[in-house]
């Protein structure tokens, strides 16, 4: 939120030819309570000041010798860099609301000065302009705070492969049809599943212990979780094959099931040995 006091701390750029306008524009702002006023009868040095020191608003009277609001305005659009012009336009002209307008400013005061008129649009545009910069600055600070986050979840999500290839031989996650959608590892060899086909049995001649993948496969689809569950098969070689593996089913918030993971390993020479 936008404050009182923010608002009556914003800084202020009155551009007018005529000094006594700009003497009665300091005091209608001096005397609502604005702290932060500057003024320039020369049209000429607003875009210089305005760069160097990034006004919250510009009081721009639109006839002036030498150099009129407008072209004042075609300058400030080329050096302002968040694409808002902070600009209320002074004019006893009617006509020149609509082009003034057109060409950027955001509000307009008409002459002569009536001073509730003068105070409330001032007022409100500065509200405006300090809720889009804040908005603004919101923003970047998101922006950073999703890219940092990105970089922590990727750098996360190293170290737990670094982890899982430590501890196991492979990493698998299926969705909630049980397509394979991350996988690290061997997992459609050592599982004996095809890449293309869930649930699909491999074809490259193994023979499974059928009562040992039934009873896993059952686990999968009652969603059920399962730790160190070890089974077999026969490769063409003759030689038996212990596969170990464990999963969990995964939900989201709304506790929706999406899915499996889980970890497997080749455990063949721990078996032997302890046969």
């Amino acid at each position: 939120m936008i404050s009182q006091q923010d608002i009556l701390n914003a800084s202020i750029l009155i551009v007018d030819d005529q000094q006594s306008n700009v003497l009665l524009l300091e005091n209608i702002l001096s005397d609502a309570g604005y702290t932060c006023i500057t003024s320039t009868t020369d049209p000429h040095q607003v875009c210089a000041l305005h760069q160097k020191h990034c006004y919250d608003l510009i009081l721009l009277d639109l006839q002036m010798p030498g150099m009129d609001g407008f072209q004042v305005m075609e300058g400030l659009k080329k050096i302002n860099q968040d694409d808002y012009l902070p600009v209320l336009v002074i004019t006893a002209q009617p006509d020149h609301k609509l082009r003034a307008l057109a060409v950027g400013a955001k509000d307009f005061i008409a002459k002569p000065f009536d001073l509730a008129e003068v105070q409330t649009r001032i007022h409100n545009m500065l509200e405006v302009r300090l809720l889009y910069r804040k908005l603004k600055e919101y923003n970047e600070v998101l922006e950073f705070t999703v890219q940092e986050r990105t970089r922590e979840l990727r750098l996360s999500e190293a170290r737990f492969r670094r982890l899982t290839e430590l501890s196991s031989d492979w990493y698998w996650e299926q969705d909630e049809n049980g397509r394979f959608v991350r996988v690290f590892g061997p997992v459609f060899d050592m599982l004996g599943i095809r890449e293309d086909k869930p649930g699909a049995r491999d074809d490259r001649g193994a023979r499974w212990n059928e009562a040992e993948r039934c009873l896993l496969e059952s686990k999968l689809a009652t969603r059920q979780p399962f730790l160190d569950y070890t089974y077999s098969r026969i490769n063409p070689d003759g030689q038996t094959q212990y596969l170990m593996v464990s999963g969990e089913p995964m939900f989201d918030s709304s506790g929706r099931y999406t899915g499996y993971r889980g970890i497997g390993k080749d455990v063949t020479e721990t078996m032997k040995n302890n046969i």
